[in-house]
């Protein structure tokens, strides 16, 4: 990968079970949790604290003399050469006068097997070749701090323990109090269940103990500061396999019930879990090679090769900010954390954008995310006519927690009811032609279509409300927020097609169709472009709602309306892309892939997301993927480590999509 990756992944199991390195060099940072603001800036603060530590130090002992390759420690580090990055793995290659180092991360999160991407395990291949032509004695030794589950250093004592495996070594740790989901938040980390350390090699250890870790680079003019904390080591002879696992025991909180994971429906124990990731590395690794290269051959096609390297880049994190679970009735929940933001999970306007990502590789996964969305609305506790926000705050899912007030009632002013509705017709939609099927959808038209009316009666010209762009405050007369009802009312004239209900389908899009026609005339500003707020003349924003009469194939926006904004929107370009609208200089990068989907050539695409490419490549902001981002510094605004990354595999969907969205269109017309 030639990109400059802002954050490095490690191990990317879901949003506790996560760690990073925030450098171009794995032995030059502590590796981190993705939480951690301590990068911000390519000016590293050398000595203080960084509370959102994940700490782990890698050494290598080579005839005696000992190489630090991951982690800052006292011990001589060893160089790296070279970093890779694909979908599913990071390889680092290190090199001393004797010896050349292989260090392979790998988690394999392969769409199609939920045994295994739901299974809270991820690897670290190590192995090593001679650069002099001599036999050496070469023995790893990786350590994992208590860090990786507490919430902080410190926070409580831990305690360590032997886990007996058949097929590895292994010890468990975990902090003496273990309240199991007893808090929600955003800028938090797990402090309950117990984090494995497995290692399967010749002569392989693994035991525990205190450890000196150091909290940045050592530079002459500064002492790091050094913390000695409980620790898990790994070692062995030659080469080896390290497993890391972690046992949540309970995974999410359900509407008052606590739920297990898919990988443990079942009562299967994290021993057999961590037992059957190491028998099955050998296969997984293929798998998960095999997946990053298809992933990034078919990118390339779709987008080119700056594309390609974006979506494998964003993969590991769209999927691992999500927790699998299994609802009481056996059926998968894929739960979503609104990472950097408020921690919401669930949230309806987080999962519209991420959703392209997993409708082209498992679109169950998008009716996984929106099953807790219906399970909610369709309660008593929801009072509006209206989609809601959210289920709760992560991890816990017991009703909407965005504008709840004191009293307990939500707030109408921070209500998002265009957008929510438009969302999820818009997912049902999608989803149904993504998997051929309305199975999940044909029990919901009813809600559905109250959702629809809601968009007939407000959506042409949405009144003074936020929309999921809601960090730029309310906003009457949204012309892309229109664009969202109209789009949602087009899809349920699908989604009644594929039911079965062609009479009323043709009404849902003869009246998309009348909207679209209002929309052209009232958005449109004298220079050829369309506006941000129809009362508001020679404003501009991203028209990435449109894109689905794209995908759907319903063409109801004329092409040349289409093709005159995209050539607006070039003139608006700063040195990393495309402003998100006229009010500020900052952009959303799924948005602008939406937007770039929508363009008539493959030039005018790659012409639009290479900014984009350059953003990452420069960002000084060292965290993984931020979303929203100024386009004259590159600079992080706000959020990272987001689910909605997975919108920008908009336009790998995009060939396939079109293909099935014409069988949809044809038992309409």
């Amino acid at each position: 990968m030639k990109l400059r990756a802002p954050s490095v992944p490690l191990i990317t199991v879901d949003p506790y079970f996560s760690v990073w390195s925030p450098a171009d060099t794995l032995n030059s940072v502590p590796t981190t949790h993705w939480t951690d603001r301590s990068t911000k800036s390519t000016k590293i603060e050398y000595g203080e604290p960084h509370p959102r530590n994940m700490s782990m130090l890698g050494l290598v002992e080579v005839d005696g003399k000992k190489y630090r390759f991951m982690g800052v420690s006292d011990d001589q580090p060893i160089r790296q050469i070279s970093l890779d990055i694909d979908a599913l793995t990071t390889v680092y290659i290190f090199e001393c006068d004797e010896i050349r180092v292989k260090a392979e991360f790998i988690t394999p999160l392969l769409p199609s097997e939920p045994e295994v991407f739901s299974r809270p395990a991820s690897y670290l291949k190590l192995s090593y070749t001679s650069v002099d032509g001599k036999k050496h004695a070469v023995r790893f030794a990786v350590s994992a701090s208590e860090e990786l589950c507490l919430d902080y250093a410190g926070q409580y004592p831990v305690v360590t323990e032997k886990a007996e495996l058949k097929n590895a070594v292994c010890m468990k740790m975990g902090s003496t109090v273990q309240n199991v989901l007893s808090k929600s938040g955003d800028d938090i980390r797990i402090d309950w269940g117990y984090f494995y350390l497995a290692a399967k090699a010749q002569n392989a250890a693994v035991t525990s103990g205190k450890v000196t870790y150091t909290s940045g680079r050592v530079k002459a003019d500064v002492k790091p500061e050094k913390k000695e904390l409980m620790s898990l080591t790994a070692s062995f002879d030659g080469e080896g396999l390290i497993v890391f696992a972690y046992d949540d025991i309970k995974s999410i909180e359900y509407f008052g019930k606590q739920l297990t994971s898919y990988w443990n429906r079942n009562g299967q124990k994290i021993t057999t879990a961590v037992e059957k990731a190491v028998s099955e590395f050998p296969s997984l690794y293929i798998k998960s090679r095999s997946f990053s290269d298809r992933l990034f051959i078919d990118a390339c096609k779709a987008g080119g090769e700056q594309y390609a390297e974006l979506l494998s880049l964003a993969y590991r994190q769209a999927f691992a900010a999500h927790k699998v679970a299994v609802d009481e009735d056996g059926k998968l929940l894929f739960i979503s954390k609104e990472c950097f933001s408020n921690g919401c999970a669930a949230t309806v306007d987080v999962s519209y954008p991420s959703i392209p990502m997993f409708l082209h590789y498992n679109p169950e996964l998008v009716n996984a995310m929106m099953r807790p969305v219906f399970k909610y609305a369709e309660s008593s506790a929801w009072t509006f006519d209206f989609a809601p926000h959210d289920v709760g705050q992560y991890p816990l899912l017991n009703g909407q927690v965005y504008g709840l007030q004191k009293d307990g009632t939500l707030s109408y002013d921070m209500q998002m009811p265009v957008e929510e509705c438009g969302n999820m017709l818009i997912m049902c939609a999608a989803s149904a032609i993504a998997s051929q099927s309305t199975a999940f959808v044909k029990d919901k038209l009813e809600i559905l279509e109250k959702w629809a009316q809601y968009l007939l009666k407000y959506g042409q010209d949405p009144e003074n409300q936020l929309c999921t762009d809601d960090f730029a405050g309310h906003l009457a007369h949204n012309c892309n927020l229109s664009l969202k009802a109209i789009m949602g009312i087009a899809a349920l004239s699908l989604i009644m097609g594929m039911c079965g209900q062609k009479r009323k389908a043709r009404t849902y899009l003869a009246k998309a169709g009348e909207m679209a026609k209002i929309w052209c005339s009232t958005a449109a500003s004298d220079d050829g472009t369309y506006r941000l707020a129809f009362d508001r003349e020679g404003s501009f924003s991203m028209k990435y709602n449109a894109v689905w009469d794209k995908l759907f194939g319903t063409g109801i926006f004329p092409k040349e309306v289409i093709a005159s904004e995209i050539a607006g929107n070039f003139s608006r370009f700063r040195k990393y892309g495309m402003p998100l609208d006229n009010r500020a200089e900052y952009t959303k990068s799924d948005w602008m892939v939406w937007t770039a989907t929508m363009c008539r050539t493959d030039d005018e695409f790659r012409k639009f997301i290479a900014p984009l490419w350059d953003a990452y490549n420069c960002s000084p902001t060292r965290v993984p993927m931020t979303d929203w981002y100024d386009t004259v510094t590159s600079e992080m605004i706000g959020f990272q480590n987001r689910t909605v990354q997975g919108g920008l595999f908009i336009k790998l969907l995009e060939k396939e999509f079109i293909q099935k969205s014409k069988a949809a269109l044809r038992k309409i017309r």
